[in-house]
């Protein structure tokens, strides 16, 4: 089911397509925030509004073990291909079977989004043509995430917490935001971050 156009997503849409490529041929886009800030979502009616643009959830490259240990994977198995103009094949973790059970192939498409907390890292950074930032407040984000998951997930969000504390304190994402996403009542709206890139 598709959504009703949406003014501010179509705008920003064709403003990723001009962007320069960032990863060989794609320019690859990051979709970043707290824990149940709305990323996917987002990336979701964002990459509709780009005409079926492919997402990556990070989702299915981090771990039980390795919640924010996921840079070598997607670097192997994502930014290396993609920058050769070639489709990229990654690995998809189970979170119920804990393995990787399913292999997914993304082809190198004008721009590919991927989406998840912690994808504007400093080792990704390189490889962006743009990130974007969802702006909503930990506490706020966290509580989100914790209504939408239930009861049943409150040992993993204990652990969560402090370990996406951890990730930022390290390797902040937010200052390095090309653009700031904040959901309204009526939709989105997009403002310009403060980038600290060269």
């Amino acid at each position: 089911m598709t959504s009703a156009p949406d003014p501010v997503l179509d705008s920003l849409a064709a403003r990723l397509r001009t962007l320069p490529p960032s990863c060989g041929p794609v320019r690859l886009v990051a979709v970043d925030g707290h824990a149940g800030s709305g990323k996917s979502t987002f990336a979701a009616r964002l990459a509709e509004a780009l005409g079926g643009a492919p997402v990556v959830h990070t989702d299915d490259l981090a771990t039980h073990e390795e919640l924010f240990g996921w840079s070598g994977r997607f670097r192997e198995q994502v930014l290396a291909p993609l920058s050769r103009g070639e489709a990229a094949r990654y690995g998809v973790y189970d979170w119920v079977r804990r393995e990787f059970s399913a292999v997914r192939e993304l082809p190198p498409a004008a721009v590919v989004l991927v989406e998840g907390v912690g994808t504007g890292r400093r080792e990704l950074r390189p490889y962006l043509a743009c990130l974007l930032w969802m702006e909503l407040a930990s506490e706020h984000a966290w509580e989100r995430g914790q209504l939408r998951d239930g009861p049943g997930l409150s040992a993993f969000w204990d652990g969560w917490i402090p370990a996406e504390r951890a990730h930022f304190a390290a390797d902040p994402s937010r200052p390095f935001a090309d653009l700031l996403v904040h959901q309204g009542q009526k939709g989105y709206e997009v403002r310009v971050g403060s980038a600290e890139r060269p």
